[in-house]
């Protein structure tokens, strides 16, 4: 197991403020990049999780500006069942790489483009993909407004990846989209793109909630048969104005393949249930499968997680396309329509569980028995007050008080009967 005070040890920081700066210097050095990886792997050679999850999350996430939160283990193996075999994936708002990661343990040999905007993520993404020997791409930049800091491309080598530093990235449609972007992240740039393709076909975000301006970033690098599966708050779902009318058209343009609803709490700082939205840029028919797994969970301390059962339901669910009572539906356009486009699962997924039928005659027998045990409480109590006594003058005028005050209420309660 890798504790901070090991990765700092390594790295060979005192801080953890230091880490982004030294660790990037250490990963563009071939010779200490190699030994730097060995290192770690004497600790911990399971390469099927990310090692530094707890760290960024302790000392190195942006929760304020960037709204930053790692992806739950449980997410990032239902995204990546989903995503299926696929040769190139594009992983936009990457974070450290947790989707990543839980992606390549499917697919080994594909080919990850990853865009990250953080400088302090950025030196642990690279180290995430480059000590698993992977082909990608890493791009630091802002990927709302097309902006490119820095490119780092990735080589598969004997043991582990090559890392040069690019001027140009030649980058091609991809098949496959994952993302787990900044919920409900400001934009106030977001009119400077009304040309950007885009954005003509579907409009613009507003800028208070910049939560389509990703989904159309990432429906825009998909091939003619792509995918993505974006982690998104529910909102998207129902809300109106520009959303609204972005919705209607990705509806309209059959670009939505399902909309999942998941637990509340699976991530450690925030507690707002999510949902996920999966787009298909080939798709053969006009309905949207709706799954309402939000009561498919098992608490852990603090936090809610999915088993292994559960998310196993839900992929045969997703997969087969299949009605379940009270868990699944395939709607069709027309019920979209009628919906005025709002995807609320609720409107598709009735899970109201009729009450159980009550009981009438044993319920006021229960009550008749419980007013039986009051009254001889109450009797008891009154008892007590009575024979309660004191040498003490002002104590003694206090319990007598005491004592008609109870026997009142007592009378006054058995009148109003």
């Amino acid at each position: 197991m890798i504790t901070n005070e090991i990765i700092n040890r390594i790295i060979g920081i005192k801080e953890s403020y230091e880490l982004p700066q030294k660790l990037l210097a250490k990963l563009l050095n071939q010779d200490e990049r190699e030994l730097m990886f060995n290192e770690f792997l004497k600790y911990e050679n399971n390469l099927s999780f990310d090692w530094f999850t707890n760290y960024f999350q302790q000392e190195q996430g942006d929760r304020n500006s960037l709204k930053q939160d790692f992806t739950p283990k449980c997410l990032c193996y239902i995204v990546s069942k989903i995503a299926g075999q696929r040769a190139t994936y594009t992983d936009v708002c990457s974070g450290i790489g947790g989707l990543t990661i839980g992606t390549l343990q499917e697919n080994p040999d594909a080919f990850i483009r990853c865009e990250e905007i953080s400088s302090r993520a950025i030196p642990m993404l690279i180290f995430n993909l480059a000590i698993r020997n992977v082909n990608g791409v890493v791009i630091h930049g802002d990927c709302l407004c097309n902006e490119v800091e820095r490119i780092y491309k990735l080589t598969k080598g004997e043991k582990f990846s090559k890392i040069d530093v690019l001027i140009d990235d030649d980058e091609t449609k991809t098949e496959c989209v994952i993302s787990n972007p900044p919920y409900s992240l400001k934009w106030d740039r977001v009119e400077e793109f009304s040309n950007d393709e885009r954005f003509t076909k579907y409009g613009l975000p507003p800028k208070s909630k910049a939560d389509y301006g990703f989904i159309l970033h990432g429906l825009n690098k998909l091939q003619e048969n792509g995918k993505m599966i974006a982690i998104l708050p529910h909102g998207v779902l129902f809300r109106g104005s520009k959303e609204g009318e972005i919705r209607k058209r990705l509806v309209e343009h059959n670009k939505i393949s399902a909309v999942i609803g998941l637990p509340d709490k699976l991530f450690l700082n925030t507690s707002i249930p999510v949902c996920l939205l999966i787009f298909s840029q080939n798709k053969e028919n006009s309905d949207i499968l709706f799954i309402d797994a939000s009561k498919d969970f098992e608490n852990i301390g603090k936090q809610n997680d999915m088993t292994i059962a559960q998310i196993d339901k839900l992929i045969s669910v997703y997969n087969l396309r299949l009605e379940v009572k009270k868990y699944s539906h395939i709607a069709t356009i027309n019920e979209i329509r009628e919906n005025d486009y709002n995807l609320n699962i609720p409107r598709y997924v009735d899970t109201y569980e009729k009450p159980e039928k009550v009981d009438i005659i044993a319920t006021m027998n229960e009550i008749k028995q419980l007013d039986k045990e009051i009254q001889h409480i109450n009797g008891e109590l009154s008892s007590m007050l009575k024979d309660m006594c004191s040498s003490n003058e002002k104590t003694e005028s206090e319990l007598k008080y005491a004592q008609i005050t109870f026997d009142e209420m007592l009378r006054i309660r058995e009148e109003q009967k």
